[in-house]
């Protein structure tokens, strides 16, 4: 009777539809365990640095260190455009959207962003020079995935062959035998 009396005691500290995360590919993407299938979760609110770009690695390693491993649920807002689920998660009691900014592993997204609270937890982060803030000018992900185009030349250069040069956002090209060819 007391095994029952602890037992029941202990449920409300156990999340609803708690579900293990067995992945993290970055500071912002997860994978969850539900039922027998994998589901992409992509934090709301929040956009952490690119695996490719500084910081990268570590927002990944701080979402490992919340969530990996441990028992989270969460509150779907959206499906985005690659087929995730966007949601906040709490793993272990822990919001990992809200732990992500507070570290400084992730800016809050000005356009989607749903909690007014965040944007402060990000001023104190940079005042704090927490994370990435600790960079001179750390670049948003958001700019880092789409780089302004450089601007094509306005009189186009001739190469010695007599063939034009011309520059667009991946790099100087020239037209060879009606085909456009790039490097000059």
């Amino acid at each position: 009777m007391k095994l029952l009396a602890f037992l029941f005691a202990l449920l409300p500290l156990v999340p609803a539809h708690a579900h293990k995360v067995i992945g993290v590919a970055d500071g912002d993407n997860l994978t969850l365990l539900v039922g027998q299938q994998p589901l992409k979760i992509r934090l709301a609110n929040i956009d952490a640095p690119e695996k490719a770009q500084q910081f990268g690695d570590q927002a990944k390693q701080s979402l490992i260190e919340l969530c990996f491993g441990k028992e989270a649920s969460y509150k779907e807002q959206a499906i985005d455009h690659r087929g995730r689920t966007v949601a906040v998660v709490i793993c272990d009691g822990v919001e990992a959207n809200r732990s992500q900014v507070e570290r400084g592993m992730a800016w809050v997204t000005p356009k989607t962003n749903q909690d007014l609270t965040l944007p402060g937890l990000e001023a104190m982060a940079r005042q704090r020079r927490a994370g990435l803030w600790a960079m001179a000018e750390p670049t948003p992900p958001w700019q880092f995935r789409n780089p302004k185009p450089r601007k094509a030349n306005t009189i186009p250069a001739e190469n010695t062959d007599g063939s034009i040069c011309f520059t667009d956002r991946h790099g100087e090209y020239r037209f060879v035998d009606g085909v456009k060819r790039y490097g000059c």
